[in-house]
């Protein structure tokens, strides 16, 4: 695999990464550990380098998981987990204060039984507790060395941007990777997250890039799945059925599935291979859940589009013209 760095450092990542949120789960969708141990033997073999996990993932067994079977190639992988869910009833133990990030880290750090995490992401907005207080908890973290480079996840575009400028002014260690749900089916973060990560150095690591499993091809409009992550979430959820069944969805399937035929590949790897094309994006986090998982979503890292193809995929999964984007776009350029 190639290797390309993430956003405006020098850590280098597998076009890949491999996220593990069902590892261990106690539910009928779950990759047990056996299971997950051999897919992160053959992520490794194949090349790829990181692996993406968070404290709350199946109440902290999926870090414990990971911790168990690394062992000696610790060094070789990017180990990357998230704070700021509830991991206890407690208060106190939710959020983005300066004691949930500092416990959780030193949580996380005994679950993956390493002394460092390679990146830490913050995995949503907290309200209540004030930006600098987060952001100085962060930066203590990576003078200690228990932290080696930060990101940002869930946050609206604001936010972000509050949270980079502030690290910068502060003399902080700013934001690396920005993790997003980003894919053919859901490109709604393209009006301001592209230009923000392109131009603050961040590099888009996208999840659901599958739009959970739709983009896989095995479903048909005329018939609504009863097993799959699309069948068992609630319609208000981001990778329901009900969200998943638009006519524009299928049109973009249609595609993926004309150039996967021509190509004698998978709608998985063309669909994961579109993203890879993205500029901004270093990475592409794929959440197999069995072994023959892995190997589809393994594909993409060689699949080239060709500039044809790219302009279709493009084309027909674009997103509906809004203000004031459509009018920056047409009058607020250079010129």
């Amino acid at each position: 695999m190639k290797h390309t760095p993430i956003g405006r450092s020098g850590l280098m990542t597998s076009p890949l990464t491999l996220g593990s949120m069902l590892f261990g789960e106690k539910s009928e969708r779950t990759t047990p550990e056996p299971e997950a141990q051999r897919i992160m033997d053959h992520y490794l073999a194949t090349g790829g380098n990181h692996i993406d996990t968070a404290n709350v993932y199946a109440e902290g067994r999926s870090e414990e998981i990971i911790g168990r079977h690394l062992g000696g190639k610790r060094q070789q992988v990017i180990l990357s987990t998230k704070v700021r869910f509830p991991m206890g009833e407690d208060p106190n133990q939710s959020g983005l204060s300066r004691l949930h990030i500092i416990e959780s880290v030193h949580d996380s750090l005994r679950r993956l039984n390493t002394d460092y995490i390679d990146l830490l992401y913050l995995h949503c907005w907290d309200p209540i507790t004030p930006l600098a207080e987060t952001l100085r908890a962060l930066d203590d973290l990576v003078s200690s060395g228990k932290v080696r480079y930060l990101g940002i996840s869930n946050f609206k575009a604001w936010q972000l941007m509050k949270a980079q400028g502030m690290a910068q002014q502060s003399g902080y260690s700013p934001f690396i990777a920005a993790q997003y749900q980003y894919s053919l089916v859901k490109r709604d973060l393209e009006y301001e997250f592209a230009d923000l990560c392109a131009t603050e150095g961040l590099g888009l690591l996208p999840w659901g890039p599958l739009g959970g499993g739709f983009l896989s091809g095995k479903y048909t409009p005329d018939q609504q799945p009863t097993e799959g992550r699309i069948a068992t979430t609630a319609d208000h959820t981001e990778e329901s059925w009900e969200r998943r069944n638009q006519a524009q969805n299928w049109e973009i399937l249609a595609v993926v599935d004309k150039i996967a035929k021509a190509r004698n590949s998978s709608h998985v790897a063309v669909a994961l291979a579109w993203l890879l094309h993205k500029e901004i994006v270093p990475s592409v986090i794929i959440g197999a859940r069995t072994f023959v998982q892995l190997e589809q979503n393994l594909e993409a890292a060689t699949l080239e589009l060709s500039t044809d193809e790219m302009a279709q995929l493009d084309e027909v999964s674009k997103l509906p013209e809004l203000y004031p984007y459509r009018m920056i776009e047409a009058y607020g350029g250079r010129n």
